[in-house]
């Protein structure tokens, strides 16, 4: 964009779930939006969660009931607008004789049922171990409770709120790293780099969503600093072969007072995590320490009956979180709310940062970064409110529907595997139709890239999901990376060079 050009009325700096969500209301609401992200979408801390939409149980021992009730609400609000992408989940939690009492978990989890409007949710309920399919692979076999939240798949959550955005006027761009930003009176002057050079891009309105970058933009590309600050947090989990037969997840409760999550992950695997942990360092290196993979394993074999050890860890990844700092003495006690700062003298372009915040809560988060900017755009304050009943792409199905939905897709491409068909479907919905649309035999799929990946996937990825390298589709796109090789990435990335070659 050249200075001749009308400014943008919002630009976003970073492409995490925050900044996805608000170029996302933002660009429902008519006004013009423009986001720069310097990697992938969702790259670092959206990708590096436990995967949950959930209230946040423990949220309750720190008092923090506006944001258990808010992220309670989100559940099913998300579960409706993206039923391919987000699953109801129950979750079981062992009594553990020595640490919280039975009582105050059946207190915590009656006040977990209620205080939302849970609606589509079951509730509560008591389990005896010894006679239910969740006690098997258990040390102890005693008394559990079994409640609900949901699982998403993170990072495709917020490459859906990008290409909604995109798809209601925004522009988005990837690989564009903000690295200047000047008030030029009402308006912004945003330097960006990408892949032709630095460009400026001008707006009547900067959106800080940098994440865990937050601070360093705000001290040094934004000179603008701030008496709030960002506490980063590094959350790790481990990934192993699949311990247990059925879909429930555990949660377990530590001697030190924090809880870990040993969830069901992409069929044939267990993820388990999180830490809680103070980082320093550039949050794009953040990776799993020997210690937290050492404390992850001794917390599961606290719980399990049969050992994990090093060998059986096929995966790590770690990310960091940007709280805002409350100036809470431990990292696990830190606040999980967010925070809203906006710098907005008298006639000046505003600047609004966003601290804090989480999965669950990000569509509410929006809305209430755009309901601080309504003053400089009336006019939007008219559909505010808009992202509650819109579905994101590709979930414009009912919330029970998808068992329907495969059926359908399946007998409409019968060539394509059930298995397949199934994986399909749970990450694009509806939006299968767009990608297999040109197939009417197994040989429009295109060659076979790896695993149950085709030419025809990868090539809706590059040209839909704003994916450009292996990685993105293999660990942010998908999880295919759990079961590719080498020479598959390889062929893959022969497969995406192309693309971009025939795309030139």
């Amino acid at each position: 964009m050249q200075d001749n050009e009308a400014p943008f009325d919002i630009a976003i700096i970073g492409g995490g779930v925050n900044g996805c969500g608000i170029a996302r209301d933002a660009a429902g609401r008519g006004l013009s939006v423009y986001l720069c992200e310097q990697g992938d979408l969702a790259s670092a801390t959206s990708s590096a969660s436990t995967k949950l939409i959930h209230g946040g149980l423990r949220y309750l021992e720190h008092y923090e009931f506006r944001l258990v009730r808010e992220s309670l609400s989100e559940r099913e609000t998300l579960l409706r607008m993206a039923p391919h992408i987000v699953q109801p989940l129950r979750f079981v939690l062992p009594h553990h004789r020595g640490l919280r009492p039975a009582w105050f978990l059946r207190l915590g989890l009656f006040v977990y049922d209620h205080l939302g409007g849970r609606r589509l949710l079951p509730a509560t309920r008591t389990l005896d171990l010894a006679n239910d399919a969740a006690g098997a692979p258990l040390k102890e076999r005693g008394t559990a409770f079994e409640y609900s939240d949901c699982w998403v798949a993170d990072a495709r959550l917020v490459v859906l709120n990008a290409m909604d955005a995109r798809e209601r006027g925004a522009r988005i761009e990837t690989r564009a790293r903000a690295v200047g930003a000047v008030r030029a009176g009402a308006v912004w002057r945003l330097s960006v780099a990408g892949d032709n050079g630095v460009r400026t891009i001008r707006a009547r309105a900067l959106v800080n969503a940098g994440g865990p970058w937050a601070q360093r933009l705000l001290d040094e590309t934004i000179a603008a600093p701030s008496a709030s600050r960002v506490r980063l947090v590094q959350g790790s989990h481990i990934v192993v072969r699949r311990m247990f037969a059925h879909e429930r997840a555990y949660i377990f409760q530590n001697a030190d007072g924090r809880i870990v999550f040993a969830i069901p992950f992409e069929n044939d695997f267990t993820l388990i995590g999180t830490t809680d942990r103070d980082y320093a360092g550039d949050p794009g290196e953040a990776r799993a320490s020997e210690a937290e993979i050492d404390y992850l394993i001794a917390a599961a074999n606290e719980y399990f009956s049969i050992p994990l050890t090093r060998a059986h860890v096929v995966w790590t990844y770690s990310g960091v979180r940007p709280l805002y700092d409350d100036g809470a003495s431990k990292a696990q006690e830190a606040t999980r709310d967010y925070v809203l700062n906006l710098d907005a003298a008298q006639g000046a372009a505003p600047l609004l940062t966003i601290f804090g915040g989480k999965l669950t809560t990000y569509r509410r988060l929006a809305l209430a970064a755009l309901e601080k900017l309504a003053p400089f755009f009336p006019h939007s304050a008219a559909r505010a409110g808009w992202t509650q009943s819109a579905p994101l792409p590709g979930g414009d199905f009912p919330v029970d529907g998808f068992e329907a939905l495969v059926r359908e897709f399946s007998a409409r491409w019968p060539f394509v595997a059930q298995a397949h068909m199934r994986r399909l479907a749970r990450a694009y919905g509806t939006r299968v139709a767009r990608m297999l649309a040109s197939a009417t035999r197994a040989e429009d799929l295109g060659v076979r890239i790896g695993a149950d990946l085709f030419e025809i996937e990868a090539r809706y990825l590059a040209d839909e999901e704003f994916a450009r390298t292996s990685d993105d589709i293999l660990w942010r796109r998908s999880k295919l990376g759990l079961v590719f090789g080498d020479c598959e990435r390889a062929a893959l990335e022969h497969t995406l060079a192309r693309r971009t070659r025939d795309s030139a």
